[in-house]
C-alpha cells in the first residue's frame, strides 16, 4: 500500500481532504460557493446530458444541488462510506423524510424509546396520521428484538448513545437478529453524538446514518443541516423521495457545513478530553448519584462502547442524588457563569439543560426510568476545564 493510500485510512487527513476535488474548488483551498436555482444549458445535447445524468451529480436544477452540495455529498460518503447523501434543512428533517420514504400506511416501525423526543414526537403525531404503527422497545432490548419484529415491520430506528440517558446498545446484536427475521427491513441509525466518524455506522451492516450536522459537522452553532449517508441498496429510494418531498438546503450551509468538516477532528479531540475530565470529577461528587457518559465504566452500557467506537464527543449526563424543587431548580440553572442554557449541543460552547425524572418517564413506556433524582444533561465545549468545573462546583453550592 503507497503512502498516500495509508494516508486516506487517517480519519484527520480524509476529513480536511474529502469533497476536495478540482472539480469543487476550481483553483481555490475551499469548495465554491455556487448559488443557483436555474442552470443554463448551452445545447439541446448539454440538457439531455443533464437530464439523464441528474441524479449522478451533473448540474441540472437547484433543488438537485450545484457543485457546493456535491462537494458536502462526496464528503459525507467519503467519511461514513456510503453510495450517497441527503441534504436536509435540519436533523429533524433528515430523519422524518428518511423514514417517509421508507413506508406506507399499514405499515409497522421499531423504534428505540431512548431517541431523540422529536423522532418520537413524528412517530407518535404523524406516523399514526397516516396508519404507520410504532413499536417501541428498550435500548438495551439486544437479540431479543426479533421478538418484536412483526410481518409489516420496515424500519428499526436506533439511537446510540441514546439521547439524554445515554445508553449505548448492542448495535451488531440488533442488526445481526433483525437481518435473520426481515432481511429487508431498513435499519437507520442517528449518529449525531458520533458525528459519524467516531461509529462508522454503515461498516456495522446499518443501512442509513443519520446525523444532525447542525451539532458537531456545522461546530459553531451557527447553522442547521440533517445528513443521511445511505448504502447502495437504499439509496435509490432514499434520493428520490428526499427530492420529491422538496428536501433541500441553501449553498452558504452546505459550503459551511464543509469547512466545519476541516476541524472536526480536531475539535472532536478537545470535546473528549474536557468531557472525560469532567465526568471523572462528577463521579467522586457527593451530590451525584451517577454519571452517564460512555467511557466510564458504569455507565449503561459502557462494554458495548469500548467495543464498537473509537472515541466519545462532548455530551453526557448526570443524575443528582435528589429531586430538586421549582425554586432550586431555577436558581441552579439561572446562575451559570460559563454553561448556558440551550437547546442543540455540539457547538464550540458549553450548555446545561435539567429533566425531572417524571418527564422522562413520560417518554419510556417501555423500561421507564431508574431514578429519583434530577438528571442534568451538558454539553462540554471547548473552553478550559477548569473554569467549567469551577463553575459546575458552584452550581452545587447553590443546591446544597
Amino acid at each position: 500500500m503507497g503512502q498516500a493510500n495509508m494516508a486516506e485510512k487517517h480519519i484527520e487527513t480524509t476529513l480536511v481532504n474529502a469533497g476536495r476535488r478540482k472539480k469543487f474548488t476550481h483553483g481555490s483551498v475551499n469548495t465554491v460557493i455556487q448559488r443557483a436555482s436555474s442552470l443554463v444549458f448551452e445545447s439541446v445535447a448539454e440538457k439531455k446530458l443533464a437530464t439523464q445524468k441528474r441524479a449522478q451529480g451533473e448540474l441540472f436544477y437547484g433543488r438537485r444541488g450545484t457543485l457546493t452540495h456535491f462537494s458536502l455529498q462526496e464528503a459525507m460518503c467519503e467519511l461514513e462510506g456510503g453510495a450517497g447523501c441527503a441534504l436536509f434543512p435540519c436533523g429533524a428533517a433528515a430523519i422524518a423524510n428518511t423514514i417517509l420514504a421508507f413506508v406506507e400506511q399499514g405499515d409497522n416501525i421499531l423504534v428505540t424509546e431512548s431517541a431523540y423526543q422529536p423522532t418520537q414526537d413524528f412517530s407518535r403525531g404523524i406516523l399514526a396520521r397516516l396508519g404507520i404503527t410504532t413499536t417501541w422497545f428498550d435500548p438495551m432490548k439486544g437479540a431479543d428484538i426479533a421478538e418484536l419484529v412483526q410481518p409489516n415491520t420496515r424500519i428499526v430506528f436506533l439511537e446510540s448513545p441514546g439521547s439524554i440517558t445515554m445508553e449505548v446498545c448492542d448495535i451488531p446484536a440488533i442488526v445481526q437478529a433483525v437481518r435473520r427475521v426481515a432481511p429487508e427491513a431498513v435499519i437507520i441509525m442517528d449518529n449525531s453524538w458520533a458525528a459519524g466518524v467516531l461509529f462508522k455506522a454503515l461498516d456495522f451492516d446499518i443501512d442509513i446514518s443519520i446525523q444532525s450536522g447542525t451539532k458537531y459537522l456545522v461546530g459553531h452553532s451557527d447553522a442547521m443541516i440533517g445528513t443521511a449517508v445511505s448504502n447502495a441498496r437504499c439509496w435509490d429510494t432514499l434520493r428520490e423521495n428526499a427530492y420529491l418531498l422538496g428536501q433541500m438546503v441553501d449553498a452558504d450551509t452546505a459550503y459551511v457545513t464543509s469547512r466545519g468538516l476541516r476541524t472536526l477532528a480536531v475539535r472532536l479531540r478537545q470535546h473528549q478530553e474536557n468531557s472525560l475530565k469532567i465526568a471523572q470529577w462528577l463521579a467522586k461528587h457527593p451530590q451525584v448519584e451517577r454519571v452517564n457518559h460512555p467511557a466510564l465504566p458504569e455507565s449503561t452500557g459502557h462494554e458495548y462502547w469500548l467495543r464498537d467506537f473509537t472515541g466519545f464527543s462532548g455530551l453526557f449526563s448526570f443524575i443528582l442524588k435528589k429531586r430538586l424543587n421549582a425554586t432550586e431548580y431555577a436558581d441552579y440553572l439561572d446562575n451559570f457563569t460559563h454553561f448556558t442554557m440551550a437547546y442543540s449541543w455540539g457547538g464550540y460552547e458549553s450548555l446545561i439543560l435539567a429533566n425531572q425524572p417524571e418527564e422522562l418517564a413520560g417518554i419510556r413506556p417501555v423500561s421507564g426510568v431508574n431514578f429519583t433524582g434530577t438528571l442534568v444533561r451538558v454539553h462540554i465545549g471547548l473552553e478550559n476545564v477548569d473554569d467549567l468545573i469551577a463553575d459546575l462546583e458552584a452550581g452545587f453550592q447553590r443546591i446544597a
